[in-house]
């Protein structure tokens, strides 16, 4: 198979998807960024990191099984041969960064956790270029320096927001597992997308995420707290079906007409609508640190886009 992604992208400029593709991103990013509406509720009852994660990805498989019996199941079929792209991007991403994530949040700060996460796009540049073969640009260079450094802002790592605590080796390793786990699925779900419906892709991602942490689950604990009131059913519903089900369609259908490395750090939009969450619903304290890492972020997004929005103007 040709992985050269000019194969599948269409660089006329009548090609709607040249707008609609990081709108999609963008979109996801956004709706990623607003799980700790739901998350806090669920974890403020009882579950845990790793159960909100099984129990969102749980809801999610539910919900791409009814939406595909009721379009096509034939959406169901795949060959065996390609099970391996369905174990990258549910157990080698899903399933592995959520782990490493909430082990680095344990051994370090949230701060330094959420930091790390976002190398994501770094790995997702490097192998890129090395399976893809995607340029990684001057200005691909100074849009993930503007968004890795804006995140940093947001977190307040960069002015001792960590709490001064000194990280230790685990801790960045496994900070570094998430940003990596994070970043596969970008790659493995460029290669699913070639030949798979997005709704397939995400569903069989969810399946074997879900089956894969079920081990690190008590998964009676989980049915009685996201069923324990009409409240808690629907935080569940909202975090399984719009904070993980839609970004993920979202993100499937944007990356199958854009390039791989672009969407990893058009994502960074989440950090930026987590912030905003954080300060209108939650109270935190929007600081000057806040406003230039969103102003950083948001220059990364607008830069790796420039040459589109000239040419629309045109």
């Amino acid at each position: 198979m040709n992985m050269n992604t000019t194969d599948h992208i269409n660089t006329s400029n009548s090609n709607p998807w040249k707008l609609l593709a990081p709108c999609c991103v963008l979109a996801a990013g956004c709706l990623w960024g607003i799980i700790g509406l739901f998350s806090n509720t669920l974890r403020d009852m009882g579950l845990d990191p790793v159960q909100i994660t099984e129990l969102r990805s749980l809801i999610a498989a539910a919900g791409l099984l009814i939406i595909i019996l009721c379009k096509d199941c034939s959406l169901f079929r795949i060959h065996l041969r390609d099970l391996w792209m369905f174990l990258g991007t549910g157990i080698a991403s899903i399933a592995f960064f959520n782990i490493c994530y909430f082990l680095c949040i344990t051994l370090s700060t949230l701060s330094i956790a959420c930091t790390l996460l976002y190398t994501g796009p770094c790995f997702v540049m490097i192998l890129s270029c090395i399976i893809f073969r995607e340029k990684f640009t001057p200005k691909k260079a100074v849009a993930l320096v503007l968004a890795v450094g804006g995140c940093t802002f947001i977190t307040g790592l960069v002015s001792g927001g960590a709490g001064g605590v000194s990280i230790s080796w685990q801790a960045i390793l496994s900070g570094l597992g998430s940003g990596l786990g994070y970043g596969l699925y970008s790659i493995f779900g460029r290669i699913a997308v070639k030949k798979y419906s997005e709704l397939t892709v995400t569903f069989y991602t969810f399946v074997i995420a879900s089956l894969s942490l079920l081990p690190f689950c008590h998964i009676g604990k989980i049915a009685a707290v996201a069923s324990a009131s009409g409240f808690a059913v629907l935080h569940s519903l909202l975090l399984g079906l719009v904070s993980t089900l839609a970004p993920f369609l979202l993100y499937t259908t944007g990356l199958s007409h854009m390039e791989t490395g672009k969407a990893a750090v058009l994502t960074f939009s989440e950090p930026v609508m987590a912030t905003i969450i954080s300060i209108t619903v939650f109270g935190e304290v929007f600081t000057r640190n806040h406003a230039i890492g969103m102003i950083a972020i948001v220059t990364s997004i607008v830069l790796l886009n420039i040459n589109f929005t000239r040419r629309q103007n045109h």
